[in-house]
């Protein structure tokens, strides 16, 4: 995506404010995957792996590769990668378009992820790039979170959608957004195509998944929310201003940041706080946790 190429979009404010995936997110990933009598553990790779959150999960694996078209995001990578204790030269970060993966050999993976970060692609190109690189019987999962929810405060949810999605320009990040990426993550990934539909004869066990609880009640077969998290209400602020959307309004207007009350993201969080305060009748600090939930879709398949 352009915002994150940008050297004006702060690569650490997002990655310490992004939301992380449950081990049991993985966990599923990895059981589909073993699943096969034919599933091999050699090599992953984490395509659009922004500041490394999911590759580094990937360790199961003896070779973890994460590649992203940023370079900001890969050196971000790296530099988060020294502070862990994963051994040296398992993981590697690459700066790679997912749709062109010259760095991968054919049939040389056995697991390849995209986590918050399909929504970027070209699936006419990806379905057959992804079937060069994997091998029989391996994995591609992908995945993307979408609007947060409150289960605490289910009436503030068109507060919500109308701040992240609605058309005001001077009072909603919903123009903002680049497009289609945002609506295909919106819906739910429905518009990736079906993998066998792109390339014919190449995959099987083609599945969808919706991990969104009640909060998307018109998706087929919905399953529990996976992704959730407690924070306090300064770390949900932190969130807003890690938005991608945020980040180009506040570019078109600067004047915004003027407005005796705060930015765009200042007022929306204190509307959010304000609700939650008529239904808890108390008085709220921003020290205090909240519960926060996002909807999860799924695409699993594996080669054929």
């Amino acid at each position: 995506m352009a915002t994150f190429g940008k050297a004006t979009f702060d690569t650490a404010v997002y990655a310490a404010s992004r939301p992380t995936y449950p081990r049991a997110l993985f966990e599923y990933v990895f059981h589909f995957h073993g699943s096969s009598s034919g599933a091999r553990w050699n090599t992953a790779v984490d395509l659009g792996c922004g500041t490394g959150q999911a590759t580094i999960e990937l360790t199961r694996f003896r070779k973890v590769f994460g590649a992203d078209p940023s370079a900001g995001m890969v050196e971000s990578a790296r530099q988060a990668l020294q502070s862990t204790d994963v051994p040296q030269g398992q993981v590697e970060y690459v700066q790679s378009p997912a749709e062109k993966l010259d760095f991968l050999q054919p049939e040389s993976v056995d697991l390849m992820i995209a986590a918050q970060a399909g929504h970027w692609f070209d699936w006419s190109k990806m379905w057959p790039e992804v079937a060069r690189v994997l091998r029989k019987d391996g994995t591609a999962a992908i995945w993307n979170y979408s609007e947060f929810r409150l289960p605490k405060y289910p009436n503030l949810t068109p507060q919500i959608s109308q701040f992240f999605q609605g058309t005001d320009v001077k009072g909603s990040v919903g123009p903002y957004w680049q497009q289609p990426g945002r609506s295909i993550l919106d819906n739910h990934l429905v518009a990736i195509p079906d993998a066998g539909e792109v390339v014919p004869g190449a995959f099987k066990d083609f599945t969808r998944s919706y991990f969104t609880g009640v909060h998307h009640p018109h998706l087929p077969s919905t399953q529990p929310v996976l992704m959730r998290k407690t924070m306090t209400w300064n770390a949900l602020y932190d969130y807003f201003r890690s938005c991608s959307a945020l980040h180009t309004f506040l570019e078109k207007n600067p004047e915004d940041k003027l407005h005796p009350e705060g930015d765009l993201a200042m007022r929306f969080w204190k509307s959010l706080m304000r609700g939650a305060e008529e239904q808890d009748e108390r008085k709220l600090e921003a020290v205090d946790n909240v519960e926060v939930e996002w909807p999860l879709a799924l695409i699993m398949v594996r080669r054929a």
